[in-house]
């Protein structure tokens, strides 16, 4: 749907440098695809370098008009707002870059398909990522666990605390070693980045896991497979992270964390408890008490954005102290020590 050779222009109104900007953010430091803008007016005439944790100098424009000087061939939807619904005020700008030539690529729940599909010209297109290719898959068995590959499921202390991130990275740090690694993408950003994957959050609750254990099935003969995370057990608004364990059937886990962050990102502000007792939350879950294959928790990626260099490396240090474990952040130091974590356990 989406060539490499694309130029996409990000649609991130109100939102760069926010939690909500998550799925342009990613785009952006990952993407293949050039990026010629970014347009959100309250950041405009700045760069994406100036007002997020990414060393790109891509200009971020006041309006859609600007970005088409820019020889954009594809509008991409890049916030995330909260339930991933349409917002009416996209419309417009939404029918203006379709009138204009442009491809679109959307990441929420509402179809742009469904009120576009009859304005597109000739080699237009839109790609509703949350659209599954097979939204009934078998229903999940715990086929996964016999299995001879690594399944490294990344889990997290919330939603937006860096599983995906977490994933590419790791991919990228395992392939440097040479090894046969593949990201398994659960949500609309990674699937975007990647090319392959499931809109997990797109399935019925009893489609779930069956839905990750054929992604995961299809990726047998793959030495290690890491899998995005989505959401937490601490997240009273996720229900995502049991059906990754149970159709993964996960060899080991990676837990993601943000420095500094005390309470779910939600509306009750519930807090989040000690580390030691995430871990073995999650542990204890994944396993069944003993249902299904062990799986540990074998390193923390630690997203320690808004931390000087010198704080980072001591929060970490601390960190590793505390845990007994291998923590790093894979953005600021890459995810080489996640990867000789894991090759050790292999």
């Amino acid at each position: 749907m989406l060539n490499k050779d694309q130029k996409i222009a990000i649609y991130a109104e109100g939102s760069m440098g926010t939690l909500f900007a998550k799925m342009a953010e990613g785009v952006i430091r990952y993407s293949l695809n050039p990026i010629t803008c970014v347009i959100d007016s309250s950041k405009a005439g700045k760069s994406v370098s100036e007002v997020c944790n990414i060393d790109k100098d891509i200009p971020i424009l006041e309006n859609i008009d600007e970005a088409f000087k820019f020889g954009a061939e594809v509008l991409l939807l890049g916030t995330a707002p909260s339930g991933g619904r349409l917002p009416e005020s996209w419309i417009q700008i939404i029918g203006q870059s379709i009138e204009k030539g442009l491809s679109v690529v959307n990441g929420l729940h509402d179809s742009v398909t469904d009120i576009f599909s009859d304005k597109l010209g000739p080699n237009q297109w839109i790609w509703d990522i949350r659209n599954p290719i097979n939204n009934k898959p078998r229903i999940g068995a715990a086929r996964a666990s016999f299995l001879s590959n690594q399944r490294i499921l990344m889990i997290g202390t919330d939603m937006a605390v860096g599983k995906m991130t977490t994933g590419l990275e790791l991919t990228n740090s395992l392939k440097a070693k040479d090894k046969d690694a593949v990201f398994l993408a659960t949500g609309q950003t990674g699937i975007c980045i990647s090319g392959n994957g499931i809109p997990l959050d797109a399935y019925k609750v009893d489609y779930a896991s069956g839905a990750v254990e054929e992604m995961v099935l299809k990726h047998k003969n793959n030495e290690y497979l890491i899998i995005e995370g989505q959401g937490s057990l601490l997240n009273p608004g996720s229900t995502a992270t049991l059906p990754l364990m149970r159709g993964s059937c996960p060899t080991a886990l990676v837990l993601c964390h943000r420095l500094g962050l005390r309470v779910v990102e939600s509306e009750t502000k519930i807090l989040i408890p000690p580390l030691e007792q995430v871990i073995s939350l999650n542990e204890q879950l994944v396993t069944g008490l003993n249902s299904f294959p062990t799986a540990k928790v074998k390193a923390v990626a630690l997203d320690t954005r808004g931390y000087d260099h010198a704080s980072a490396i001591n929060e970490i240090s601390k960190m590793e102290d505390k845990l007994n474990l291998p923590v790093t952040d894979p953005v600021r130091f890459s995810a080489k020590k996640i990867a000789n974590a894991l090759i050790y356990l292999n």
